[in-house]
């Protein structure tokens, strides 16, 4: 506010120079202060800063682009080597994201050293070192074939304790930087509040949005705790997934939330990521009516991306697109149109596009085009170099092959796993007190899977035999025809309890299951239905005299439930999410004791 004086008050000259002299003094030390608060970079920043002058656009937009492979060491002679050499040599990209293999219909993980091997090649290649991702939601294990097989998240949440969470987030976070991958794109910070979601289901924490956003933030504080072991950490699926009865791999789920339900709900767990200091946020292949009216995914809408995530929630950190090959998005765009709508959205990395050359030639030509800014380029990859400058990966970028199994098989932590696991395996129903079976059982146990080829329940089998030599085990397989199912099982009359372990990780159970079980339970023994995943599939089965819930289908967790189906353990789970039917959240029973 300036102040004026009229004319006829007089000041000595010399009054008036020491006043103008004084001023200006005074006046100089703020403008420099506020020019060196706009200007000023933290050491890492301009590191990455002298590291993107000497970039072209190309290789600037190349940076955003994040490859994906599965982890093994093809010949240097193939095709498939030659598809990475020229996505990391000739390209140029940012980044790989390691995936499961797929052969003859049967998810494969990586061996780790192999794995370490080609990552070690292709930053041998790279002319800036990569950044290489995984999705480590359940710990290395989830996509290598060493390390901790940590239980689903809604095991966690039904153990209650965000302290498993922090644990987790902290071996993640060793496991990650033994197998040579820097990203985590984890945790899952969805509120499964939708018992017909197909896709979140049990990797959600629950659908309390106050009691995800715990666990996330100690997942979040634990994957940060160590600061030998620096990763990224990623919460996902923006704005929130759980709400939707859609694959987003397959289809455009709809999120049909008013803005108002979203801020108590979906939000929260985002938010309590960016109060702990959340590195990266992905973004969901979803559309968000109360937030973008046009009827196309999060990832392309700048209504969700720059002014809910970046406006409203203040996220300043990297924005992470989910799998652009991901039907939820590639239906409605190409792999360059796709990667330009992603980044005028605000997204700053672009994961696994379809065809990496043509997305970046894309976002070149949107650039000369004055579609997209230069400006606007730079900022994304300076985000992405100043976290690999953070990392230590400009310095060392190849994989230590002589620690990682070291790390990644360690029995303290995979005792401790096991009890995480032991602690969510939850009752729910148990008339006449049919749990815990008396030891040395005639009981029979029946696995169904989705596949013959599954290996889910082979040691649940093996452990059910241990303790019950002389009762009858039978895997079927879920998606056959009822008849054969039955076929199959015989008869099942000298069996004293039959129990039918369902694996399932999000679909409900389909009618011939249903059949199947219907027929077994006329056959006059009790039976017990054990959710081996999904707590939902329980609702199937209204009429079993008990219902327990284990939330995962992974090893610990089918030698969990063993153990409590013989007392061993005792039921101390709390289930997490509301199982229509069956139980609210919050429920669980202890058993009688063991006979």
């Amino acid at each position: 506010m300036a102040v004026f004086y009229p004319m006829s008050m007089r000041f000595p000259r010399g009054l008036i120079l020491f006043v103008i002299a004084i001023t200006a003094f005074a006046a100089k030390p703020a403008t420099k202060t506020t020019k060196a608060k706009k200007s000023a970079l933290t050491p890492e920043q301009r590191v990455a800063q002298s590291i993107l002058k000497s970039m072209s656009l190309h290789d600037r937009v190349a940076q955003l682009v994040i490859g994906v492979a599965t982890g093994d060491v093809p010949s240097r002679k193939s095709q498939e080597y030659e598809k990475f050499r020229h996505w990391v040599h000739d390209l140029r990209i940012g980044g790989m994201i390691v995936n499961n293999a797929v052969r003859n219909g049967i998810v494969q993980n990586a061996e780790p050293h192999a794995m370490a091997v080609f990552l070690n090649q292709m930053q041998k290649l790279a002319k800036t070192p990569l950044i290489v991702a995984a999705d480590f939601e359940r710990g290395a294990s989830m996509r290598v074939t060493q390390g901790a097989r940590f239980p689903y998240n809604m095991a966690i949440g039904a153990a209650g304790d965000p302290g498993a969470a922090h644990f987790e987030g902290e071996v993640t976070a060793r496991e990650a930087r033994a197998a040579g991958v820097h990203w985590i794109f984890a945790p899952v910070a969805d509120v499964n509040n939708n018992p017909a979601n197909p896709v979140i289901n049990i990797r959600s924490f629950g659908e309390d949005p106050s009691q995800v956003a715990r666990f996330v933030a100690a997942y979040i504080e634990g994957a940060h705790s160590d600061p030998k072991n620096r990763v990224l950490v990623t919460a996902k699926h923006f704005p929130g997934h759980g709400d939707t009865d859609v694959d987003s791999h397959l289809a455009l789920p709809h999120l049909g939330a008013s803005k108002e339900r979203m801020q108590a709900v979906e939000l929260k767990p985002f938010e309590a990521a960016i109060a702990h200091g959340v590195d990266a946020i992905m973004t969901a292949h979803l559309a968000v009516p109360a937030i973008e009216p046009d009827d196309i995914p999060a990832t392309a809408s700048p209504k969700v991306l720059t002014g809910l995530l970046r406006q409203e929630l203040g996220f300043t950190g990297i924005v992470v697109t989910d799998a652009l090959d991901m039907a939820g998005f590639a239906s409605q765009f190409n792999s360059g149109e796709g990667s330009v709508r992603a980044i005028e959205a605000g997204a700053d990395v672009l994961l696994m596009p379809p065809d990496p050359e043509r997305a970046i030639r894309a976002v070149v030509a949107a650039v000369e085009k004055g579609r997209l800014t230069q400006r606007r380029i730079d900022a994304s990859v300076m985000r992405l170099l100043t976290a690999k400058v953070h990392l230590g990966v400009i310095k060392a970028k190849l994989v230590d092959l002589d620690q990682i199994s070291d790390v990644l098989d360690d029995a303290e932590t995979s005792d401790r796993v096991q009890q995480m696991s032991d602690r969510a395996v939850t009752l729910l129903r148990n008339d006449g007190n049919l749990l815990p079976f008396a030891p040395r059982t005639n009981a029979c146990l029946f696995v169904a899977v989705g596949a013959r080829l599954s290996q889910y329940g082979q040691r649940m089998i093996a452990e059910f035999h241990r303790r019950a030599p002389q009762g009858r085990t039978l895997v079927v397989d879920a998606s056959m025809p009822a008849s054969a199912m039955i076929d199959e099982a015989g008869e099942v009359s000298a069996c004293s309890a039959v129990a039918i372990a369902i694996f399932s990780t999000g679909a409900p159970p389909g009618a011939e299951l249903t059949a199947f079980v219907d027929k077994l339970s006329s056959g006059g023994a009790p039976m017990a239905i054990l959710a081996m995943g999904s707590p939902y599939t329980l609702s199937g089965f209204p009429r079993a005299a008990a219902a327990v819930a284990s939330f995962s289908p992974t090893i610990p967790s089918e030698v969990s439930t063993v153990k409590a189906l013989f007392g061993e353990i005792a039921f101390t789970g709390r289930t997490p999410v509301t199982i229509p039917g069956i139980a609210k959240a919050g429920d669980g029973m202890p058993a009688a004791r063991a006979r």
